[in-house]
């Protein structure tokens, strides 16, 4: 019987400290509450992505001062004390999709419909310049709106 070479054993990646990216260029952020998890996840935003993650979240603090934060499902959740969660971010391939969880009661409407009854979309494309105005409009609202509790 013929014996056959083990093959040696591949060397192990080295561990950029980089966190992993998801289907979409999501990153996978560990869950945690407050700012510092948030801007690990816009760090990780790939590419025109996290320019734009850190505008909306500069938006969000000026239009809600002592906003509460946290990353929850991979995603940056922003959210009224005693309140529940109001908005939240995803990235996809070619945008970002901002969520507002009592969005349809919004006024104007967000443009993009959900499968949620209460819930409305924006999306962030990379060569956009969104209405800021009227962003922190809907985020003033959906704030002082009862948010959603997981």
């Amino acid at each position: 019987m013929a014996k056959t070479a083990k093959k040696p054993a591949k060397p192990a990646k080295p561990s950029t400290g980089e966190p992993k990216l998801l289907s979409g260029g999501n990153p996978q952020i560990p869950k945690g509450d407050g700012d510092a998890p948030v801007q690990a996840y816009i760090a990780a935003m790939p590419g025109w992505k996290s320019e734009a993650g850190r505008r909306l979240d500069a938006l969000i603090e000026r239009t809600v001062p002592g906003v509460q934060k946290a990353v929850k499902w991979n995603s940056p959740f922003y959210g009224a004390e005693g309140q529940g969660w109001f908005l939240s971010y995803h990235c996809f391939n070619r945008y970002i999709k901002v969520a507002f969880f009592r969005g349809a009661s919004l006024k104007p409407l967000p443009p993009v419909e959900s499968k949620d009854e209460n819930a409305r979309y924006f999306h962030i494309y990379e060569d956009d310049e969104p209405d800021e105005a009227l962003v922190a409009s809907w985020i003033k609202q959906a704030a002082a709106m009862p948010g959603w509790i997981p």
